[in-house]
């Protein structure tokens, strides 16, 4: 069933950012918020995770609404819950092992030897074995992001929210990373939502994509639609996005 979002709405002082966004999000699927610097796709992704709760509408997991439960309900879907941030987000003072092992110190009663075993799991399936003790500083861009995704499917999520999984990274890298997320989503049949201005991520692995503008869903199709999308302002911003990656 995924995460449906309705009508949601938030501003800060007298500024509305998000006017009323309503999207279901699939089980299985890699969902893509796409849109230009300050059109409310971080915004709205924060919503989701419970990090902005928004002035109104409903964040709705399995049909259960987030922001109406209880605190118990609450941090049952924030297990179930695994984020990657831009950059990693990795802490420095951090080797990779205790990186990935702070979820589990967090949610769960497991024995040390649990622990570790489960972070030799997840290492191994993002191509990492043997980089327990490593610390970020000793990594590469790609590879922060891989102990980072690492770190989000330690706890076996039901529900992968990604902010812009290929920034600062070559285009090499950027297609290992995406499709890492592409299998990973699959494996564990999660809800995977992934914020990006990237359209070679959108047409690598975009299942569903929202068109994010001026705080609204402006657009919604398939990365098949997207090649026509009738829709002025999302074919300005596919333009715009591929003159950017050509100059670089």
């Amino acid at each position: 069933m995924g995460i449906e979002i309705r009508d949601i709405r938030k501003s800060f002082g007298d500024k509305e950012i998000l006017k009323g966004i309503s999207f279901k999000f699939e089980t299985g699927c890699v969902s893509m918020i796409i849109g230009a610097s300050g059109s409310g796709k971080s915004v709205t992704l924060k919503t989701m995770v419970g990090l902005l709760p928004p002035d109104s509408g409903s964040v709705l997991y399995e049909n259960q609404d987030f922001y109406r439960a209880d605190y118990a309900s609450q941090r049952e879907i924030r297990k179930s819950i695994g984020m990657l941030f831009q950059g990693g987000a990795l802490f420095d003072s951090m080797n990779v092992e205790r990186n990935i092992m702070f979820p589990l110190d967090m949610f769960t009663k497991w024995t040390l030897k649990e622990k570790l075993r489960r972070v030799d799991e997840v290492l191994e399936r993002v191509n990492l074995t043997g980089s327990n003790k490593k610390f970020p500083s000793e990594l590469s861009g790609g590879m922060k992001k891989r102990v980072g995704i690492a770190r989000a499917i330690v706890l076996n999520p039901k529900y992968l929210f990604v902010d812009e999984p290929n920034s600062g990274l070559d285009p090499l890298t950027s297609t290992v990373v995406d499709k890492l997320i592409q299998e990973i989503t699959v494996e564990y049949n999660m809800t995977t939502i992934i914020v990006s201005h990237d359209m070679n991520s959108v047409m690598n692995i975009g299942d569903k994509i929202m068109f994010v503008y001026q705080g609204k869903k402006d657009w919604e199709g398939s990365k098949k639609e997207i090649l026509n999308p009738n829709n002025p302002r999302l074919e300005e911003f596919i333009f715009v996005s591929d003159l950017i990656r050509r100059d670089f």
